[in-house]
């Protein structure tokens, strides 16, 4: 059943399910707790899951779904691929710092020392400069940096200090110099001007608490916001203001949007589901359903080449920790 979202009415329409699941990648019986962030190296076939409590990011092949080795961290949180140089980049939020890995051999090139709490991040490709949330509560600092971090060198070029303890997901539009950054702690979004690294205002969220994850439509003018009370928050990018919020299920920690598709997948832990929705026009969102994936299940990754989405389920039940691979329908 799909749900449209216009004007404040609700019209209802008979639908087959948005994603079908295609195949699942089992993991070790040893991996264990909440999963944070995958990445993807399509050159190599790689899928990279972040199993942020078992102290490790596991490397799949994406070909075979088969489980190729472990990565060691303390505490890891996001990962980012660059086939350019084959190198993986992983923050360590225990020992507060960004590692870099060789993509062939897995060994460790360069640690790049941030604050303890190193969390989520944000690549920006025509800089090769990577943003990193960091610092914060888990630091004892009623406020948090942003770093700014030249994946290249690898070398910290700035710190951009943003008041509140926490920080969650960012997102960089591609059209210009803008990074829009989840401060949680405040519940807003902080406008970051990427150019002169400074903080240039604040559009507070009132649709929805606990802001974590995020995506955009540029084409649209439409940013995404994902909320863990479970709302969507739809702003206007020109004016900064909320226009809608989209129900979803709680204690979401990714938002994928699909430009080609006009999809938004938000992927929610609370209710181990992936909410789809269609989007009509800039001011209308069809519901496409609810896609069912496991108990936890709060983290995801589009893959537009693949027209595919993967979802990382933990241990639940007696039953391994697996990604589910899904095909968009």
């Amino acid at each position: 059943m799909a749900t449209l979202f216009l004007s404040g009415q609700l019209v209802a329409a008979q639908t087959a399910a948005p994603l079908k699941l295609a195949t699942k990648y089992e993991m070790p019986a040893s991996v264990k707790g909440r999963f944070d962030h995958l990445g993807i190296d399509m050159g190599g076939n790689r899928l990279f899951v972040v199993g942020e409590e078992a102290a490790q990011v596991l490397v799949f092949d994406l070909a075979s779904g088969k489980f190729i080795r472990a990565i060691k961290v303390d505490h890891p949180h996001a990962v980012l691929y660059r086939e350019d140089l084959n190198h993986i980049y992983i923050t360590d939020e225990g020992k507060g710092v960004l590692n870099i890995y060789d993509g062939k051999t897995y060994d460790l090139l360069k640690s790049v020392q941030l604050k303890v709490d190193t969390d989520s991040i944000g690549y920006d490709p025509a800089t090769h400069y990577l943003y990193i949330d960091n610092g914060g509560d888990n630091a004892h600092e009623t406020f948090t940096m942003l770093s700014v971090v030249d994946t290249i060198t690898g070398t910290k070029l700035a710190d951009i200090k943003v008041d509140g303890d926490t920080l969650e997901a960012m997102a960089l539009e591609k059209s210009g110099d803008r990074l829009f950054l989840n401060n949680p702690a405040k519940n807003e979004v902080e406008v970051i001007d990427r150019k002169t690294n400074k903080l240039v205002t604040s559009w507070p969220v009132k649709l929805g608490k606990g802001n974590a994850t995020m995506a955009l439509d540029e084409s649209a003018h439409r940013l995404f916001v994902g909320c863990r009370s479970g709302a969507i928050v739809v702003f206007d990018l020109q004016t900064g203001k909320e226009l809608q919020s989209l129900p979803i299920g709680k204690g979401t920690d990714d938002l994928m949007f699909d430009p080609a598709n006009k999809r938004i997948y938000g992927t929610s832990g609370g209710t181990g589901a992936v909410d789809v929705y269609k989007e009509t026009d800039p001011d209308h969102y069809e519901s496409l359903g609810q896609v069912p994936t496991g108990p936890g299940a709060r983290t995801g990754e589009w893959e537009p080449k693949l027209q595919r989405y993967f979802v990382a389920v933990p241990q639940h039940e007696g039953t391994n920790a697996e990604v589910q691979e899904y095909q968009m329908q």
